[in-house]
């Protein structure tokens, strides 16, 4: 469900795909070939919500108030709450990324791992842990966010093409 409230009213790219069932509200902004999965939530009530270019938001992940650059993957559960996630990182499944928190380009927040109010994750590193540590990231985990990326961009292809009264009953 898309909502308009007295902050704003969603702004959804033509070629973004939102399920149904995701619930966005306010001053949002979903650029193209982004994508919103079932159970997520959007709130842009007290802070604009931008999903950049190919990024994906998975079931039960909440934004509110934040950034997300392009190439984003944020994972099933995860918590991002006024906090800005650069482009090409993976926001694992559960994990939190506090207010005032910033994620550099090319990063991974690890699954479960709770990201401090103000801390920065350097370009490169994986943030781990409660609360998180970083360390750097190995080549194959950066591959790791791309493919991540490459195939929710051709899922949601999918699902955008696809009518949703579609069955096999041909």
């Amino acid at each position: 469900m898309q909502r308009a409230t007295p902050h704003g009213t969603p702004q959804v790219a033509e070629e973004a795909f939102v399920s149904e069932m995701a619930y966005v509200v306010g001053d949002v902004t979903v650029d193209t070939r982004a994508s919103l999965w079932p159970f997520v939530c959007l709130r842009g009530d007290h802070g604009p919500v931008t999903v950049g270019s190919e990024t994906n938001v998975q079931e039960f992940a909440m934004l509110h108030g934040a950034t997300l650059g392009d190439e984003v993957t944020v994972g099933h559960g995860a918590v991002v709450d006024y906090a800005d996630v650069h482009s090409h990182s993976l926001v694992g499944m559960g994990s939190a990324v506090m207010g005032g928190a910033t994620v550099e380009s090319n990063c991974i927040v690890a699954a479960n791992a709770v990201v401090r109010q103000g801390q920065r994750v350097p370009e490169g590193h994986m943030a781990y842990g409660v609360p998180a540590e970083t360390r750097p990231l190995s080549d194959a985990q950066v591959e790791q966010i791309s493919d991540t990326h490459e195939n929710y961009v051709e899922l949601a292809a999918t699902y955008r093409d696809t009518p949703a009264d579609a069955t096999d009953d041909d």
